[in-house]
């Protein structure tokens, strides 16, 4: 079977993120890049029913190769973001906070220093039909060179290096998204975090908690900002912050 451990990959990102409620039904998709192909979800499978042989692998002009099923209907976004980016995993999922969101921002309020693990700034892609190429276009605008955005009155697409290092993005893109919401309801005025209070907070994830299990270790930003080989699986994670008590 062409890219194996690849469309194995697909499977257990889809099947978490059902677990973890980024995703309901059929909802989102996700695919990795390699080389010069892409394996990709079907469209319209339930989760449960996705196995390898049913990720389909395609070129980058969206040529199937070895598909037995017809891709998702996003397909265009995947392939915009690998070929405008450096990217090679995309997770997009519709994620309750981050859906919300998007609908009554243009970008996500700096509320946490978490903002930092995606990047920066997270905007909000104008709606545009699922499935267009004028949604592809949108998620790159927002995208520029970050790794994470919103899609109005849509969902949420996270970019990595690899299919862990996007899904852990999407679960801290979902994290703040909650944040905000409570914050934008609260009926006060925020006290967001400034351009340069974020720009410390990159610098400092950089390096930082190496034994502490934090972001880093997670495989979300690297020592240049761009990624990390992740170090520890999410229950690793979890077990390594209550044994010292304390997070990023």
């Amino acid at each position: 079977m062409l890219l194996a451990d690849a469309r194995r990959q697909v499977v257990k990102t889809c099947r978490r993120a059902v677990e973890d409620r980024l995703v309901i039904g059929t909802a989102g998709n996700v695919s990795v890049r390699v080389g010069d192909l892409v394996a990709v979800t079907p469209s319209g499978l339930d989760y449960g029913d996705l196995t390898p042989e049913l990720v389909g692998v395609h070129e980058l002009d969206g040529t199937a190769v070895e598909a037995p099923l017809k891709p998702t209907s996003e397909l265009p976004m995947h392939l915009a973001v690998y070929t405008q980016t450096d990217a090679k995993a995309v997770v997009h999922t519709h994620s309750i906070a981050a859906a919300a969101l998007s609908v009554v921002v243009d970008e996500v309020p700096a509320v946490h220093y978490y903002l930092a693990l995606l990047g920066g700034r997270v905007l909000v892609a104008p709606y545009r039909p699922f499935g267009s190429s004028e949604l592809a276009i949108a998620l790159i605008d927002a995208l520029g060179d970050r790794s994470a955005c919103l899609l109005g009155n849509h969902g949420a697409v996270t970019t990595g290096d690899d299919l862990t290092q996007a899904y852990q993005r999407a679960g801290y893109l979902e994290w703040v998204c909650e944040v905000a919401l409570k914050v934008v309801g609260a009926g006060r005025e925020p006290r967001l975090l400034t351009d340069q209070q974020m720009t410390e907070a990159t610098r400092n994830f950089i390096g930082y908690g190496q034994s502490a299990g934090d972001g880093l270790q997670l495989g979300v930003v690297g020592g240049d900002g761009s990624g990390l080989t992740p170090l520890l699986e999410p229950q690793e994670h979890a077990g390594r912050q209550a044994e010292h008590g304390r997070d990023a």
